[in-house]
């Protein structure tokens, strides 16, 4: 299946709040390194009985060879592609939680700036009347500017390397482009304006947020911290190690919205992506001057303001299929895309049968089938136990989601990405069968997901450069893996043995030797002709202590592994749990008792037990409470609970046939690997950004307190832009939250055409329309 890459703005936006309902957390001091990484591919796999000998199929070998970055068929010879691996990614063949106590992320330098700023006020008592009265007046015009909505620089930084070009770089530039890394410094936040952030008063109601790098367009808050131990947000943590890494190294807007309260005027969107706009990965501003190397142009690059403009709909557009129907065929006009067909029909990835779209289940290393494919995997390792001891899994490069699709009849979930474009539409068709995939790509920044929270991995047909830069991005799989998980690689170089194959093997064989990677088993499918190797991260560092050569190095001990927003990439390895009660010690209860179990570490996060059962009890009859708010469960497939907590939403929809995407969001407290460790799935984000997915892709949209804590940090409007351009039509948001704040949602939802067809005190249901806007506006 296809490889995926990540658009991400290499600024972080700013301040970040916790608000009333986020939990307490421990934050984590971590710094900047601009590390540029290689490039991931895209996959497709093919399923085959499985034999122990290796095969050498020319037929095979042709159909194998890279693609270049054109996401071109396979037709180019082997040895032309692997040069280009070194340098290009290529696709597959062608809630009330525990109070937060508060620090700010910069520690000590924000803490020394607050006691430069108090001397001032009482340095000399003859001046103190005139320097409150200073104070005063500065403390209004902050204010002001807050009401105003206005932008504050709080830090700037750029992530260091460049990606590789997947627009038709020849080949003499690959090479010369091989393992180069760029580095660039990274711009700090002016004491001044520290201070602004310091000076700005939240709400009582809210909690202290902990500010987060970047640039922002949030309206920074504050507020004094509280005497209880603190709960990490993936803002401390991302921003901590941003910084650690920094001191080793030595280093569009509207468009379519007033501001709230107004008259709003909305407009379509007239930018080159239409109807499958992705603000921070069509940024098309930033990919004018962007940098071709290590896929960092595949990466987050969101707009400087978050577009209010909607997102029109493909001519023609229907409601979707519902599942199961919905796996094998989508109506064309929805995803109105051929290239794929034409490409990869004969690999029975997707096939075009008049307004259908038609998915046969196949991939290029499976191309009689997922099923058969899957059960190949098992038979050949079957310590792999899907649906029991592996329930969660990532997909790296998901093609159209075809692997993913059929591992739900395993009881297992995957987290499949790929990167925008890289095949035409790939991830988009995943969405609309109702397959979990997102847009993103391993460039040169972490994926967004913690530490050792998936089951396996899985890359099928992979052309990514594993070996090179030192291992980055197979170091970054690492980072993911749980200790003791598995790897399964089904590529050319482990069942051919022409001279690029073999080559390559020679060096995936080193590096995983290097990181302590046991190769479990090569196992050869005998339909599909294709093999697979699996290997199996270790259990414990005593693998890590006995290696004769410190390479991989081994991570410097306050690198945060969690940290995962806008944090670049390191090679190196994470040292593992050292004790029974830590994280990654043991793997989690067996499938499905892992998700009402709660994890055996939590006490390690200040965590009472309580909490997690209370959070279960409130959530286990939310089936029926969404029923009576008009909600037709027939119509929803992909759902997103855009301000998760411990998961127990999700979990309460198990029994339906459903699947719940979890959002943690930067502020709040980081309780993604409890969710993960539940055998659910999630991914950090920041609501005042755009999100990595297609337009149209989610069924029903679910905001619990939410948007009364956005609004300390950004404006509403282009939340509820976003909210529209995600949402199919027909699909549902459910709001909880404080009543004024439902009111203002509401009036926005209204102004939007939707529909309002619940609203009590604190709870809102709406549903999305057709509506578009005749008018349009030029967003870059």
């Amino acid at each position: 299946m296809l490889t995926s890459n990540s658009v991400v703005s290499p600024k972080t936006r700013a301040s970040i709040n916790t608000a009333t309902n986020d939990l307490s957390s421990s934050s984590e001091d971590q710094a900047e390194t601009t590390t540029a990484a290689a490039t991931t591919t895209n996959n497709n796999s093919e399923e085959s009985p499985e034999t122990t000998t290796t095969i050498n199929n020319s037929d095979d070998s042709t159909e194998t060879t890279t693609t270049t970055t054109e996401d071109s068929p396979e037709t180019t010879t082997k040895s032309q592609d692997l040069k280009e691996t070194t340098t290009t990614a290529y696709g597959d063949d062608s809630g009330k939680l525990p109070d937060d106590s508060t620090k700010n992320d910069d520690g000590n330098d924000n803490a020394n700036d607050q006691k430069s700023i108090e001397p001032e006020k009482d340095e000399q008592s003859n001046q103190k009347d005139e320097q409150n009265i200073e104070s005063q007046n500065s403390n209004a015009g902050e204010n002001q500017e807050q009401s105003t909505g206005g932008q504050q620089d709080v830090q700037t930084f750029d992530q260091g390397s460049k990606v590789n070009d997947d627009e038709a770089l020849n080949e003499q530039q690959l090479r010369e482009d091989k393992g180069e890394i760029t580095e660039k410094d990274q711009n700090q936040s002016s004491k001044e304006e520290q201070k602004e952030n310091q000076n700005n008063m939240q709400d009582e109601s809210q909690e202290l947020e902990k500010p987060r790098a970047g640039k922002s367009r949030r309206k920074p808050v504050k507020k004094e911290p509280k005497e209880t131990k603190s709960w990490s947000t993936q803002a401390d943590e991302s921003q901590g190690e941003k910084e650690r890494q920094k001191d080793e190294s030595g280093g569009g807007g509207g468009g379519g919205g007033d501001e709230e309260g107004g008259d709003l005027n909305w407009n379509l969107c007239n930018v080159t992506a239409g109807a499958d706009f992705i603000p921070c990965l069509d940024n098309e501003k930033y990919l004018k001057t962007s940098h071709r190397k290590h896929y960092e142009h595949r990466e987050r690059h969101c707009p400087e303001d978050a577009p209010t403009c909607l997102v029109p709909l493909p001519k023609g557009y229907k409601t979707r299929i519902q599942w199961p129907s919905s796996r094998d065929k989508v109506w064309y006009h929805n995803v109105p895309h051929t290239a794929l067909a034409e490409v990869k029909g004969h690999q029975n990835w997707v096939k075009l049968k008049g307004e259908f779209l038609t998915f046969p289940g196949g991939g290029t290393q499976f191309i009689h089938g997922a099923l058969h494919y899957i059960d190949f995997l098992q038979k050949a390792e079957p310590g792999i136990g899907w649906g029991k001891h592996t329930r969660v899994i990532l997909d790296v490069g998901c093609g159209v989601g075809s692997f993913g699709g059929y591992l739900f009849e395993r009881d297992v979930i995957a987290m499949s990405f790929a990167p925008k474009d890289e095949h035409e539409a790939q991830v988009q068709f995943a969405l609309e069968r109702g397959i979990p995939a997102i847009s993103a790509v391993m460039g040169t920044q972490r994926l967004q997901f913690p530490s050792h929270v998936f089951d396996l991995i899985h890359c099928a047909r992979c052309r990514v450069p594993w070996h090179e830069d030192g291992g980055l991005l197979l170091l970054e799989l690492n980072r993911l893996l749980r200790p003791g998980g598995y790897f399964v690689w089904s590529a050319t170089p482990v069942y051919q043995t022409l001279e690029e194959d073999v080559e390559i093997w020679k060096h995936m064989t080193k590096l995983t030797k290097a990181m302590c990677w046991d190769l479990v088993t090569i196992k050869n499918d005998t339909l599909n002709q294709v093999g697979a190797a699996f290997y199996r991260k270790p259990i414990s560092n005593e693998c890590y202590e006995q290696r004769e050569q410190n390479q991989p190095p081994m991570c410097k001990d306050d690198d945060d592994p969690n940290a995962a927003w806008y944090v670049p990439l390191q090679a190196c390895l994470h040292k593992l749990a050292a004790n029974k009660g830590e994280r990654g010690a043991r793997w989690p209860e067996a499938w499905p008792r892992r998700l009402q179990k709660a994890p055996y570490w939590l006490n390690n996060l200040h965590i009472s037990p309580n909490d997690f059962e209370a959070d279960n009890e409130r959530w286990k009859n939310v089936a029926d409470d969404l029923s009576s708010l008009g909600v037709t469960w027939s119509n929803v497939r992909n759902i997103m609970d855009m301000r998760a907590v411990y998961g127990g939403f999700g979990a309460a929809l198990k029994d339906l046939p459903v699947w719940v995407f979890n959002v943690v969001n930067m502020d709040a407290p980081d309780t993604l690997p409890i969710i993960f460790e539940r055998g659910l799935i999630g991914i950090y984000h920041d609501w005042c950004e755009s999100f990595s997915t297609y337009p149209r892709t989610y069924d029903l949209l679910h905001a619990d307190h939410l948007f009364s804590n956005l609004k300390n940090r950004c404006k509403l409007v282009p939340v509820l832009a976003e909210v529209d351009r995600i949402t199919r039509p027909g699909g549902n948001l459910i709001v909880r939250d404080e009543s004024s704040v439902v009111e203002e949602v509401e009036n926005l939802l209204k102004s939007l055409h939707w529909e309002i067809t619940k609203n009590q005190e604190g709870l809102l249901c709406a549903k999305k329309g057709t509506w578009r806007p005749n008018s349009s506006v030029n967003l870059f």
